[in-house]
């Protein structure tokens, strides 16, 4: 697994990205707007969303080696704004401390499989999710930004080994996709009977090239393939994005 952020640049990362997704907050009209890349979502839902979550994640990684994802209290949100940033403030805060108590070896329950099953993996998800869903936030009221370079570079890297690999069978003819980051970083995606897998370099079926921010964005749904630069056979990204692995 290829990571060019430290465990430490991690949750400074994790850190600033969170202080982002709250200045965003702080700065919408009203909770109420609906958020443009997840239209079933207010700006009230997605900052809920970050909360919980980052609350659960604390509790899991806090709990150690475990078979399911920890249970935690309910810590209801609240309506005014100014307490409602707060609240988000201080689930960061158990996010981070649980990360730097546990350290990036030890192990915790994950959904995910290609992925180890630690902390350290744990905190290289996290900042992707706040990463993109500040950008969600910054969308929301008109002020987005691009994901920060460093960020971005490893989020095509960790979401093609967190949520696409897989052992799942390929239920179509092999396939390989290759993402080009504009910064000068390229990785390649295969698919067969064995599943999916970052593979060394080969020539593609498919290929797409966009800043690496916009890779993230597009591999998140946030973008669509109009978006970027591709080439080959575009039934394969429409074929990855329908695929559900069992």
């Amino acid at each position: 697994m290829h990571n060019a952020l430290g465990f430490s640049d991690l949750l400074r990362l994790i850190d600033e990205r969170s202080a982002a997704f709250r200045a965003a907050v702080a700065a919408a009209p009203s909770l109420d707007v609906k958020v443009p890349t997840c239209p079933e979502w207010t700006l009230a839902d997605l900052a809920q969303h970050i909360g919980d979550g980052r609350r659960t994640w604390a509790a899991t990684v806090a709990a150690g080696p475990a078979n399911a994802k920890a249970a935690v209290e309910d810590v209801p949100m609240p309506e005014q704004r100014d307490e409602l940033l707060t609240w988000l403030e201080d689930a960061t805060a158990e996010l981070l401390a649980a990360l730097e108590a546990a350290g990036p070896d030890q192990g915790c329950w994950v959904w995910w499989t290609g992925s180890p099953p630690n902390a350290g993996a744990v905190a290289r998800h996290q900042l992707q999710q706040l990463a993109v869903h500040t950008y969600d936030a910054q969308i929301t009221i008109g002020a987005a930004e691009p994901l920060p370079e460093d960020i971005a570079l490893d989020g095509v890297d960790e979401f093609l080994q967190t949520c696409v690999t897989t052992t799942s069978p390929w239920p179509h003819e092999p396939a390989t996709i290759a993402y080009h980051a504009t910064e000068g970083r390229s990785w390649w995606l295969g698919f067969d009977e064995d599943g999916a897998r970052i593979v060394s370099r080969t020539t593609p079926t498919a290929e797409a090239t966009a800043t690496a921010s916009d890779l993230v964005l597009f591999m998140y749904g946030r973008r669509d393939l109009g978006d970027v630069e591709s080439q080959g056979d575009p039934r394969v990204f429409d074929r990855l994005i329908a695929w559900e692995p069992a």
